[in-house]
């Protein structure tokens, strides 16, 4: 099954999800889901449809009462990235990385400002 995925591995078109294809998009990146990885996922989707939101990974941790450093253990990396890619959800703007890659931004902003 050949899926159209963007460059960081997010469906094209997140409505044709299943969780047959979220089983897919997993063994496609090498990745085996556990049961309890899959509940994640589906409780990410839940999250989701309630509230128009992907979560921060404290708020998803309360949601699901799993500890987030469990979370981190078990996905081995921040768990909000995998968990909303083989979800179909959008990708989390709330990363650390994405707030750093802000914060660069706006001081290069600001230095190009100073220098006129």
């Amino acid at each position: 099954m050949a899926l159209e995925r963007t460059g960081n591995g997010y469906l094209v078109d997140p409505s044709v999800w299943s969780e047959e294809i979220m089983l897919a998009m997993a063994a496609e990146d090498d990745k085996e889901l556990t049961e309890s990885m899959v509940k994640q996922i589906l409780a990410a989707r839940e999250y989701f449809a309630d509230n128009s939101a992907v979560p921060p990974i404290r708020t998803f941790a309360k949601y699901v009462g799993i500890d987030k450093k469990i979370l981190f253990q078990e996905w081995l990396t921040g768990p909000m990235k995998p968990i909303t890619k083989y979800g179909g959800l959008p990708q989390p703007t709330g990363c650390v990385m994405a707030w750093r890659r802000q914060q660069r931004l706006w001081a290069l902003i600001w230095l190009m400002i100073l220098k006129n």
